[in-house]
């Protein structure tokens, strides 16, 4: 068993000398998840919520894409068609060379494995009758990495890898502290080797200090493992520090993607800047902040062209007619920071 484990791990490791960028690990093309609006007695579709309204992105093996928007932007339920829990109405979605819409179950199945998720609430997402020991192996049990009489062993090991001892294992979720939780609940997506997991959210509901030992500890995972992470926060100062590059997402659609460092020292898309001005920072005065104006739209009824242009300083008539696309920043220099705002050269 300490063989076969082994072996996992060496795999996993592996990853790392794989070079980033040859061959996408997870690659979205205008993936779009609408969400029907029934009426009446016979529930007739009267609507849409565009939740997911056109999304395309692309991920390397190995790195971290931080994506952040408002509450209700629809990170989250992008985060779940990913995981196929949400339908999506159209687009695609392929992770490694398998497109993962169109494939059928049997080929979609062992992609679960390499498919992981750390949900936002570390309370609700472990079985309160399952101890430990169950919740963490329950996967590896399944998928056949180990067999039953191996488990104690091995998740010893995934223990201590996030930062819990022995005593751990026969105890019960309710037992542990909220940062504690968390970690048995990292220790469960990196028990089946996966090659990207998905952070919902992962240290929102957590306080300041265990938020910053908790992205140490996957920091330290990813660079054991060879992971990838989707790191979902409304937070963008929590994303800067974790994330190879940031995707800016604004009702259901992607508005600015680039480097952490282009994004957060000069940030094109006027979203992205009132983001970034909401950061606090100590001992200086809020003087520079950007508010905006209005509400956010609902995704039911969004506004035509761009759907930010009812709250934004800069938008002129066309900003409400003509729907922008992300385009490289400089197009002359092959810019790698993408911006959809038809003014983007201007402000």
């Amino acid at each position: 068993m300490r063989e076969k484990l082994r072996n996992g791990k060496s795999e996993i490791r592996n990853r790392e000398s794989e070079t980033v960028g040859e061959d996408p690990l997870l690659e979205i093309k205008n993936l779009k998840t609408w969400f029907p609006i029934r009426r009446g007695v016979f529930s007739r579709t009267v609507g849409q919520i565009r939740a997911v309204d056109g999304v395309s992105l692309t991920m390397n093996p190995g790195e971290t894409l931080g994506l952040v928007g408002e509450s209700g932007c629809g990170k989250t339920t992008l985060a779940r068609t990913i995981l196929l829990l949400d339908k999506a109405h159209s687009g695609h979605i392929q992770f490694k060379d398998i497109e993962m819409l169109s494939s059928p179950r049997s080929k979609i199945q062992p992609l679960r494995r390499q498919l992981q998720v750390i949900f936002q609430d570390p309370f609700s997402s472990l079985n309160p009758r399952m101890t430990v020991l169950d919740i963490v192996s329950e996967g590896m049990i399944e998928h056949g990495i180990i067999r039953r009489r191996e488990r104690q062993e091995a998740v010893s090991g995934l223990l201590e890898d996030v930062g819990l001892g022995q005593d751990a294992l026969h105890r019960y979720p309710h037992e542990f502290s909220g940062g504690q939780r968390q970690r048995i609940s990292i220790a469960r997506a990196i028990s089946l080797h996966p090659e990207l997991i998905i952070c919902d959210e992962a240290v929102s509901a957590l306080d300041v200090s265990i938020q910053a030992q908790v992205m140490n500890l996957l920091m330290d995972l990813r660079k054991k493992y060879g992971l990838a992470y989707l790191f979902i926060s409304h937070d963008l100062n929590v994303v800067r520090h974790i994330s190879d590059r940031i995707a800016v997402m604004y009702l259901g659609r992607i508005v600015e993607s680039g480097s952490t460092q282009d994004i957060m020292e000069h940030p094109q898309h006027p979203y992205t800047r009132a983001l970034i001005s909401a950061i606090p920072k100590a001992g200086q005065p809020h003087q520079d902040r950007i508010v905006l104006r209005g509400d956010v739209p609902s995704p039911a009824s969004p506004p035509s062209g761009c759907p930010f242009h009812p709250r934004c300083p800069y938008a002129i008539e066309q900003c409400s007619q003509e729907r922008p696309y992300l385009t490289p920043l400089n197009i002359e220099n092959n810019s790698r920071q993408l911006v959809a705002c038809i003014r983007k050269d201007e402000i």
